[in-house]
């Protein structure tokens, strides 16, 4: 036995002990580490988030997001503080909590497991990754103690970034420590998923999430050293006097959007695939049914996905000043990519067809995504058409477009994969009460936070403005809009109380309580002991993780 199986099997016969933990390199540890540090970016975001909201309750200046900062002396203007909780909140939720979320505690939790494999190729590469992404937690959460703090919203935009006394050092650095995380990670999962798989596991034999993880990873290591690039520059205007974004010193601030954009919109698929691969998981098991059309979604969906993803991003610059004709040709990339997408949804809604559904806890969190995708799908076609997008950019119906088919779509599936690998984890169960209370909580609550935005958003309510004087009309939409996140505060709230509560003194359930054919249920003890299985994992020819018709 190696030195390291050793601490590991020491640790289950001796209880918990946090040194362990911290010197882990078992991969279910640090997917649940990663987990711990994504909900922790999630409810600081969340908290600027609301801030937000109840400064925009009403006209003119309350004062009251200043105290959701930390500036509890009123230093900074009220416009300055809605700019570092419009900053944190955008920032944390991507980068560190939707994208480590999904790609850092559902795939190292999830994929060795599902391949079969005793652990991830490079292990304590693999802890370097988690502890890099622990360190951005920490340089971000500095935003609330520096004097200075970053005024720089969540894209850094120069020259403002550039011109601002705030700190925008924090952000590049944030930046950059969640960057060199995600390449780590990238090579870590595409050697693990290419070269790791049980013996006898085919391409066309793996997991949707495995599938998903590898598009996501795919996009990762390509595009991260762009936006690495950019914010590194940004950095050298702003505190080494260079010139590259900045116009006074012959630069183009417009360079900057391409750079940035160029990554940000494939880190949409980043998120999106993963998100989509956890609720093909959870459906297929849910209504005991293979995956409809597998190979269709696998390589029309997913494939399609990476080989266009990379020519949209200018329909987040149809007003900053591109020629017509590029315009165009991204209007038409914009609304291609929809056609692999659409095969990866059409693929997740047949799969309930005949299907025998269990509604728990977390297949209703997958019903409320499925909904999300078609709405928030919908709305998104009027902002790839060229002249739609010049009346509706920069108005709160993109901010609503965007929370429906990323931010909230992304979160439920992976709050419908905690539910439902709660068992797994923990062996035992958090589908009770206060989740169905929870639930219908962040659900209303959602709703009633984001329909008002689209409405007042196609009448021309302007993103990122703290108070709104010059549009009186809109304050009914905004105190509802309110009420509703107030709301989903007090579902949040349950909700990882919940979670607490259950992994502690929930109800045990058995080794695969849902009957799923996935080899992280089948072949495994929940929750799984150090190698992960207790023989060697090896499948036959006809074998597939959604057996459910023999």
């Amino acid at each position: 036995m190696s030195a390291i199986a050793e601490i590991e099997t020491a640790t289950v016969k001796s209880g918990f002990r946090l040194s362990e933990w911290v010197f882990t390199t078992d991969h279910k540890r640090i997917g649940i580490l990663y987990l711990i540090g994504s909900m922790a970016a999630f409810l600081v975001a969340g908290l600027m988030a609301l801030g937000i909201r109840i400064e925009q309750t009403a006209i003119g200046e309350s004062g009251l997001i200043n105290y959701f900062v930390l500036d509890f002396s009123r230093s900074i203007s009220t416009g300055t503080a809605y700019n570092v909780a419009l900053y944190f909140h955008g920032a944390a939720m991507i980068l560190a909590f939707l994208i480590p979320g999904l790609t850092g505690f559902a795939a190292n939790y999830l994929v060795p497991l599902m391949l079969g494999a005793r652990d991830v190729a490079f292990p304590r590469i693999n802890a370097l990754s988690l502890w890099l992404f622990w360190a951005a937690i920490v340089v971000a959460l500095l935003t609330f103690l520096v004097p200075d703090k970053p005024d720089v919203l969540w894209t850094g935009y120069p020259p403002y970034s550039i011109t601002t006394p705030g700190n925008t050092a924090l952000y590049v650095f944030t930046v950059h420590l969640i960057g060199f995380a995600s390449i780590l990670g990238a090579v870590n999962f595409l050697v693990t998923i290419i070269y790791m798989r049980a013996p006898g596991m085919g391409w066309n034999q793996m997991n949707m999430f495995v599938w998903t993880t590898f598009g996501a990873f795919m996009i990762q290591i390509v595009f991260v050293p762009v936006l690495a690039a950019a914010v590194t520059l940004l950095l050298f205007d702003k505190y080494l006097g260079t010139g590259f974004f900045d116009a006074a010193r012959g630069g183009d601030p417009l360079l900057y959007q391409n750079l940035f954009w160029f990554y940000s919109h494939p880190a949409v698929y980043v998120i999106f695939l993963p998100a989509m691969g956890l609720l093909y998981e959870i459906v297929a098991t849910q209504a005991k049914n293979p995956i409809f059309n597998y190979k269709a979604a696998v390589y029309g969906g997913i494939i399609g996905i990476l080989v266009i993803t990379g020519e949209v991003w200018v329909h987040h610059l149809y007003i900053a000043g591109m020629p017509d004709w590029l315009r165009i040709g991204m209007m038409v990339t914009t609304l291609l990519i929809s056609v692999p997408v659409g095969l990866m949804v059409i693929s997740l809604w047949g799969t309930l067809y005949k299907g025998a559904i269990t509604y728990n806890i977390a297949m209703r969190y997958v019903v409320v995504c499925m909904f999300l995708i078609l709405v928030g799908g919908l709305t998104g076609i009027p902002l790839a058409i060229t002249s739609l997008n010049l009346h509706l950019s920069e108005t709160s119906f993109v901010h609503a477009h965007f929370h429906f088919i990323m931010g909230l779509m992304a979160t439920y599936s992976l709050f419908a994969a905690i539910y439902f690998w709660f068992p797994k984890m923990t062996g035992r169960s958090a589908d009770d009460g206060i989740a169905k209370l929870a639930f219908w909580c962040n659900v209303l609550g959602t709703q009633l936070t984001f329909w008002p935005l689209f409405i007042i958003g196609v009448e021309g309510m302007p993103r990122r403005y703290w108070d709104y004087a010059m549009y009186p009309q809109f304050q009914p939409y905004h105190k509802v809009a309110t009420i509703g996140a107030l709301i989903t505060a007090v579902g949040i709230v349950l909700m990882m109380a919940g979670w607490i509560h259950a992994a502690i003194r929930g109800r045990k359930t058995s080794t695969n309580p849902w009957k799923s054919r996935s080899l992280e249920w089948t072949n495994t003890e929940s929750p799984p002991g150090p190698g992960n299985f207790p023989k060697p994992v090896q499948v036959g020819k006809d074998w597939t993780p959604y057996d459910y018709h023999r």
